[in-house]
């Protein structure tokens, strides 16, 4: 007997939940690739915040990013780890909401103090970050250019 693959949001539909193991990097230095827990719990009623963690899925593919703007009809999110934004996400599209994760076997919640320290300091430096990860991103491309050439 095979077992069906379900879709996030069929798992987070019947469980009320989704635990699954990051994949990618636009979430770190918060989450690790392979190597951290997510819980991901169903979309609330209502509006989201700012800072909000969010699971939505676009053009086929699940993308977890941080809200940082809270729009009348929709939101922009970014990953931590991206100086790029993901313009108006719609509230359809959005599949749930970060609720902890696990790092070494310890979960971590959003009203946990240092992780209100670290999204702080994260996101009110984000004109900062974002500046720094586009010239680090730059500066590779050039390389890269210079190697080939």
């Amino acid at each position: 007997m095979t077992e069906e693959k379900q879709s996030f949001e069929e798992i987070i539909e019947k469980d009320g939940r989704l635990v699954y193991t990051c994949r990618g990097f636009s979430m770190y230095p918060m989450l690790r690739q392979k190597r951290d827990l997510i819980i991901i719990e169903k979309k609330p009623e209502g509006r989201l915040k700012n800072h909000d963690v969010v699971l939505f899925k676009r053009n086929g593919k699940y993308i977890l990013h941080r809200i940082i703007t809270v729009k009348p009809d929709g939101y922009d999110t970014a990953g931590d780890h991206n100086w790029w934004k993901e313009h108006d996400v719609k509230e359809e599209e959005i599949i749930g909401v970060l609720a902890s994760f696990v790092r070494d076997g310890k979960e971590i919640t959003p009203d946990n103090p240092l992780y209100q320290t670290y999204v702080h300091l994260w996101c009110d430096l984000y004109p900062v970050r974002m500046g720094l990860l586009k010239t680090r991103a730059g500066i590779g491309k050039l390389i890269r250019h210079v190697r080939k050439g």
